[in-house]
C-alpha cells in the first residue's frame, strides 16, 4: 500500500492560478478604487486623492434608492415565481417517468443557455402580440425564465438523491400528499430550494440585458448605472453604486456555496 503523501502543486500551477485571479477581479477591485477618487469626471490612475464624499453624495440621491427599490423588489418575485415552477417542474421530471421526459428537461433549461438577447427580443415580441404594457410585471416574468432553471437544477439534482422509499413508507404510514411534502419531500428539499433561491435573486438583481428589453419606464439599478456611464454625472457616484451591486450578488452566491457544501457533506456522512 502507497502512504499518503503530501502532494504539493508546482510553483508554475500556482503562478497560472495567481494571474487567473487577478485577471478575473483585478477589475472589480479597481471599481472599489475608484469609489474613492476625488476625481469625478474621468478615471484617472492613479486617483488624484481619496475621500468617502461620494457615499453621503449616493445616499443622498432619490433615483438611485428607486433604481435600488426596485431591483430589489424585481429580483424577490422572480425569486419567488422561480422556487414554485422549478420546483414543481423538478418533481415532476424526476418523480415520473413519461415519453419525452428529457426533451422537457432540456426546454427547462434552455433559457438560461441561450443569449440575453435572444430572451429579451422574443420576450419582447410575445408581450406586444399580447398587447401586455411593459411594467414592472413583465420585467419580472423575463427574470423568470432563467431563474426557474437555477432553481430547477438544484431541486432536480436533490430529489434525485431523495430515496424513494422513504416517500413510500411515509404513504404507507397514512400520511396524505400535504403531509408527506412537508414532513418527508419538503426537508429534504430545503437546503437545496434556499441555495438556488439565493442565486435566483442574485442572477435577477444584475440582470441588464433582458431588462432592457421587458422594462418600460422603470429603471432597475443596473439599467440606472448603464445610463449613468452613457451620460456621466459623478463617476464615483456609479462606483458606489456597483460595490452595492457586488455585494448583493457576492454574497447570496457565497453562502449558496456554503448552504450546498455543507448538504452534500451531510449526505456523505449519512451514507
Amino acid at each position: 500500500m502507497h502512504s499518503n503523501v503530501d502532494q504539493r502543486a508546482p510553483r508554475s500551477l500556482k503562478l497560472a492560478a495567481s494571474a487567473g485571479l487577478l485577471f478575473l477581479h483585478l477589475p472589480i477591485l479597481l471599481i472599489f478604487v475608484y469609489a474613492f477618487t476625488t476625481e469625478e469626471k474621468s478615471y484617472q490612475w492613479p486617483p488624484p486623492g481619496f475621500t468617502l464624499k461620494w457615499f453621503a453624495v449616493t445616499w443622498a440621491r432619490p433615483d438611485v434608492w428607486r433604481a435600488l427599490k426596485l431591483s430589489v423588489g424585481v429580483a424577490s418575485l422572480s425569486t419567488i415565481v422561480a422556487l414554485v415552477l422549478g420546483t414543481l417542474c423538478a418533481a415532476a421530471i424526476s418523480r415520473s417517468k413519461f415519453f419525452g421526459r428529457e426533451t422537457i428537461s432540456l426546454l427547462v433549461i434552455l433559457p438560461i443557455a441561450l443569449p440575453g438577447i435572444i430572451t429579451g427580443i422574443a420576450l419582447r415580441s410575445a408581450f406586444n402580440l399580447a398587447e401586455i404594457p411593459f411594467s414592472v410585471w413583465t420585467i419580472v416574468l423575463g427574470h423568470a425564465t432563467f431563474c426557474v432553471v437555477v432553481v430547477y437544477n438544484n431541486a432536480v439534482a436533490r430529489f434525485r438523491r431523495t430515496s424513494a422509499s422513504l416517500i413510500d413508507a411515509s404513504m404507507d404510514l397514512g400520511a396524505d400528499g400535504f403531509q408527506t411534502f412537508r414532513y418527508v419531500i419538503l426537508p429534504n428539499l430545503g437546503t437545496a430550494l434556499l441555495a438556488g433561491g439565493m442565486l435566483a435573486f442574485a442572477l435577477s438583481f444584475d440582470e441588464v440585458i433582458v431588462t432592457t428589453f421587458t422594462a418600460g419606464q422603470q429603471q432597475t439599478l443596473p439599467i440606472w448605472m448603464l445610463e449613468e456611464l452613457v451620460r456621466p454625472r459623478q463617476r464615483p457616484v456609479t462606483n458606489v453604486v456597483a460595490m452595492v451591486v457586488v455585494l448583493v450578488t457576492f454574497l447570496p452566491i457565497l453562502a449558496a456555496y456554503y448552504v450546498t457544501r455543507e448538504s452534500r457533506s451531510a449526505d456523505g456522512q449519512s451514507r
